[in-house]
């Protein structure tokens, strides 16, 4: 079951990191990544093909003589990747199509939920904007807004504004901000508490945990600015131990699985559960079908053993939990930014990226180009500085000690990544 040649789907960090760590494995099995960026390529072979080209793959996964392919991105699955590579034969680590729409529409995830009775909050959908207006009094303040399709993590408003609210509406409805994932926004209602996320590894009917984590989703320092598709992520996350995660198992996970398995639609792959915990328990804000980005980055450092021995077991429907370890200790990782991010990119370069690899720190590229000594930014989420320590504050030290020796221009981070996890002891 140890998979001997790899392909990663997918162009950023988090696919970086997953090339990384199952590179790592004790039987080094080859990597490729399609179709990566400047910085995969230095390690990994780069396969000309589209994420959502799935005979394009297909021919690739044929030609290289690939036994596992790992999706990352959400288009990929939600576009039928995975379902046009296991009709091809080849074992998948990611859902098919109706399995993906989990994540590509909200109400689907959350009437699903309501059947398989797993705690969430209550929500309601709206394909017109009078209506979604005139339902503003029953959920809030604070509101929620929620884009029902795909939004690259940019879909969703909480606010205390109803201005904010009702622009948020009329964009999404009126003026297609989002396009077709736009055109019905869910309203829901706001769950105070903690925020944590947990992947669940899956074959169908069973499935392991990975370590909790905690993103931080807004812009700038302090959980000031607009969502982003996420600043950085530390893990392990102290508010959920082994009790608590032992309750995500049972009351999230088991029920989902089993309800995706009884529509003849089993899941196999990564299913992120993003969570709001409070004296209750967790509760479900949201579920991806794929690994975080930019938890991946954070937790996978901390993942021992054989980690794409678990993944292809997995995508066998064969799961071998037995296979995973952890490392003991904490891993703290930082977005590098354009310094318009999210609004704009202005561009720019980040200088000493290499330096810090030699170090030990780890660096995972995402929307980065080489030039000469140099890494222009060419996209948004530039790179991420990841560092493992003892403990959260140790790993956090690392990291903006490594971030605080970097040059250039038009880049920035936040510098609050895990801040409040050492203020509590975490």
């Amino acid at each position: 079951m140890n998979p001997a040649h790899v392909l990663v789907v997918g162009s950023g960090g988090r696919e970086h990191a997953l090339a990384w760590r199952m590179a790592a494995d004790a039987h080094a099995p080859r990597v490729d990544v399609a179709p990566g960026n400047d910085g995969t390529a230095l390690r990994f072979a780069p396969v000309a093909a589209a994420v959502d080209d799935g005979a394009a793959l297909l021919e690739a996964c044929r030609a290289r003589a690939v036994d596992l392919v790992v999706i990352g991105p959400e288009t990929a699955l939600a576009a039928g990747v995975a379902d046009v590579l296991r009709a091809g034969g080849i074992h998948v680590f990611g859902p098919g199509r109706e399995a993906a729409r989990l994540e590509a529409s909200k109400w689907y995830a959350k009437e699903l939920m309501q059947r398989a009775n797993v705690p969430t909050a209550p929500a309601e959908v709206f394909p017109g904007l009078d209506e979604a207006r005139a339902a503003l009094a029953r959920f809030g303040p604070p509101w929620v807004l929620k884009a029902d399709g795909l939004a690259a993590g940019k879909g969703v408003l909480v606010t205390h504004e109803r201005d904010a609210a009702l622009a948020f509406l009329d964009a999404c409805l009126e003026r297609g901000r989002f396009g077709e994932s736009g055109r019905r926004v869910l309203l829901e209602r706001f769950l105070p508490g903690e925020e944590a996320s947990v992947v669940a590894i899956c074959d169908g009917e069973q499935h392991v945990l990975l370590p909790a984590a905690r993103d931080h989703k807004r812009a700038f320092d302090g959980d000031a600015g607009p969502n982003t598709g996420g600043m950085g992520a530390y893990a392990p996350h102290a508010a959920l131990d082994a009790a608590g995660l032992a309750a995500v198992s049972e009351r999230i996970v088991t029920p989902v699985l089993r309800e995706l398995a009884a529509r003849g639609t089993p899941f196999r792959g990564a299913l992120y559960c993003g969570l709001m915990l409070d004296g209750d328990g967790a509760r479900v804000v949201e579920f991806n079908v794929r690994f975080g980005d930019p938890e991946t980055q954070a937790v996978l450092p901390l993942v021992a053993g054989s980690f794409s021995t678990l993944l292809a077991s997995a995508a066998a429907g064969r799961l071998a939990p037995e296979v995973l370890a952890l490392h003991s200790g904490a891993c703290v990782s930082v977005a590098l930014v354009d310094e318009g991010y999210p609004e704009a990119n202005v561009g720019g370069a980040i200088e000493g990226l290499e330096a810090l690899a030699e170090a030990g720190v780890l660096v995972f590229h995402a929307g980065t180009r080489r030039d000469g000594a140099s890494w222009r930014l060419a996209g948004g989420r530039a790179a991420y500085v990841t560092a493992r320590g003892a403990d959260v504050e140790d790993a956090r030290r690392r990291a903006y000690d490594a971030i605080g020796r970097l040059r250039g221009r038009g880049w920035r981070c936040r510098g609050d990544v895990a801040r409040a996890a050492v203020s509590v002891g975490g």
